[in-house]
Order: C-alpha cells, then structure tokens, then sequence
C-alpha cells in the first residue's frame, strides 16, 4: 500500500513540473521582441470597406483588424459616449514571437469641458474609434 502511494506521488510531481515548465515557456514567448511602427489613419485615409465595417460596429466596443495588400489596419472602437471631446492613445504596439500586442486607452474631455459638450446641441453622441496602421505581419493581433 505504501509503495501504491510513493508511486502516486511521484506522478503527481511529475505532472506538476511538466505543467510548471510549460508556463514558463510560453511566458517567455510573450516577451517584448521590438515595439512596431505604426502610423494613425485619419478617417479620409481609411479604406472603403474598413471604414463600412467600423460604421457597422461603431455603436458598441469593438477590436477588429483588417489586411489590405502589404499593410495591417488594428482598430479599436469605443462604442457609442454621450458626448464629443474624447481622443484615443495608443500607449503599445509591440511584437513577441507568438504575436502583435497593442494597447490604447480611451481619453474623455476633460472635467471643465464636459458641460460645455453637453450643452452643445449640435456635438451629440459620438463613436471615438481609432485605425492604426502598419506593415502586415503573419501574426494574431492581441488587445490588451
């Protein structure tokens, strides 16, 4: 019976380790490799059937990318704010050898000016999104 339980315990310990060691790999192959370049579209320099895509998705949070020849477009959308005056940074966009990372954050107006872009009538809701755009990599795209 003893030995059925120093048995049992030696697997365990063996699955353990192995499973250890697996998180640490791949760990590791989500490690900064360079950070990309990339260049924000204004909305005029979107491509047609992107800019359709994002018109259908802009009422709500949405992470898409699109390839078009020899570049990548990764667009985040932050659904539908009750009033005009925000911007979006992108804070990274790297590459690790398993992906594209990219990282942005929403930034609303600032306290002082939120009244007056409520009072403005003619401002309304608005769909902040943004449209990076880079060389195309044969990689899956990670939001963070």
């Amino acid at each position: 019976m003893g030995k059925r339980y120093l048995w049992l315990g030696m697997v365990a310990a063996f699955i353990f380790f192995c499973l250890a060691g697996c998180k640490a790999e791949e760990k590791e192959g989500n490690g900064k490799i360079k950070d990309l370049e990339f260049t924000v579209l204004g909305e005029e320099n979107v491509p047609e059937e992107l800019k359709q895509v994002i018109e259908e998705k802009k009422g709500k949070e949405f992470k898409i990318t699109y390839q078009d020849g020899d570049f990548l477009y990764i667009c985040v959308g932050y659904g539908k704010q009750e009033t005009g005056g925000y911007s979006i940074t992108v804070n990274d966009l790297y590459l690790t050898a398993n992906a594209i990372y990219v990282d942005t954050n929403l930034i609303g107006p600032e306290p002082e000016n939120r009244e007056l872009y409520h009072a403005q009538e003619t401002e309304g809701a608005s769909y902040p999104y943004i449209v990076v755009k880079m060389q195309y990599l044969d990689k899956a795209v990670v939001f963070d």
